[in-house]
């Protein structure tokens, strides 16, 4: 049900089209069509490159996009596969899920007979993974979350696959970096590729409905940079101009979800330090302004990572996340 308009396999550099067939109420034949890229010299070492996997992230989009149309075959020892917007129709409305509701980031490894997004991330889980030696999924937080702007890993069990995570995170050059858990459910991209014995790595850049220039300067050299590291892309690998804060969230208390719903009030900053049991924001009732506001505390001491940027907030709704500071060693 998926099809791709350009050979993965060739040299040189194209542009084609992953190819996927529906029915919509104004055609009963129809596609909905993914934009992807390949730049090659050879076969190996192979990136795969994607953004957008969230529609309302589109720090990772505009990243590809200007990377796909720079970069020259000479500049590709390798090869490069690029899919600059994988949730297009939910970019274009700019949210976080598609217009039928899926979590594309909740869909792996997929199914050839499922919905949509469920058959391309079977197509991807297939085809374009098992291609790659290394995974590039750039997030952010989306329209209702800010994170700080870190590169990131999950915590993988093999410590020769773990240690080239650990030195792929670091590569972006982030003043931040996490390694995190789901808490969301299963079905993570990068989960897929991981499984599959992947060198993944992932960010958060920032969030909250807007990007900054620096922010896009970051998500364009760090993407650069990664694949200068892994061989992928030509160029001397740029050291970092000050050490990376390596946190760690990988406890469920480390996020914080709403008690209640109601308007959220923050009272700490990202990046802040916070001790257990500290006060860290307020949800407020607004049609009972005599209730007091409900306090929300820090579950353990750590940095905040994350806060949620929409003030409206729903009961289970994440509003913080707090890491625990750790070195490159314990990582490893």
């Amino acid at each position: 049900m998926v099809s791709c308009t350009i050979d993965l396999e060739a040299r040189g550099k194209q542009f084609g089209l992953l190819r996927l067939a529906r029915v919509t109420n104004t055609g009963g034949w129809s596609n909905l069509d993914v934009p992807i890229g390949c730049v090659a010299s050879a076969q190996s070492p192979t990136a795969l490159v994607l953004g957008g996997v969230h529609g309302d992230e589109p720090e990772g989009q505009v990243a590809a996009l200007n990377l796909l149309r720079g970069v020259r075959p000479e500049d590709v020892p390798g090869r490069l596969i690029v899919v600059p917007c994988l949730s297009i129709e939910a970019a274009k409305d700019f949210t976080r899920l598609w217009p039928s509701g899926a979590n594309l980031n909740r869909s792996f490894p997929g199914s050839p007979t499922g919905s949509l997004d469920e058959q391309l991330a079977d197509y991807v889980s297939r085809f374009l993974i098992p291609l790659a030696d290394v995974v590039v999924d750039i997030h952010s937080g989306g329209r209702t979350g800010m994170c700080l702007p870190w590169s990131e890993m999950h915590w993988v069990e093999d410590p020769q696959q773990r240690r080239l995570m650990v030195d792929g995170m670091l590569a972006w050059n982030a003043d931040w970096c996490v390694v995190y858990i789901d808490i969301a459910g299963s079905g993570l991209l990068v989960g897929e590729a991981e499984r599959q014995g992947r060198i993944v790595v992932s960010t958060e850049l920032g969030g909250g409905g807007h990007v900054a220039a620096s922010t896009h300067r970051l998500a364009s050299s760090g993407l650069a940079n990664v694949l200068r590291h892994f061989g992928v892309l030509a160029g001397e690998v740029e050291p970092p101009a000050s050490l990376a804060t390596i946190l760690m969230a990988t406890e469920l208390d480390d996020y914080l979800l709403a008690p209640e719903s109601g308007l959220w009030e923050t009272l700490v900053d990202l990046g802040e330090l916070v001790e257990s049991g500290q006060p860290i924001g307020r949800i407020h009732n607004l049609e009972r302004p005599e209730r007091p506001a409900e306090i929300v505390s820090a579950m353990g001491a750590g940095v905040v990572c994350s806060l949620r940027a929409t003030p409206l907030t729903e009961q289970g709704d994440n509003i913080v996340v707090i890491g625990r500071e750790v070195d490159r060693a314990e990582l490893l």
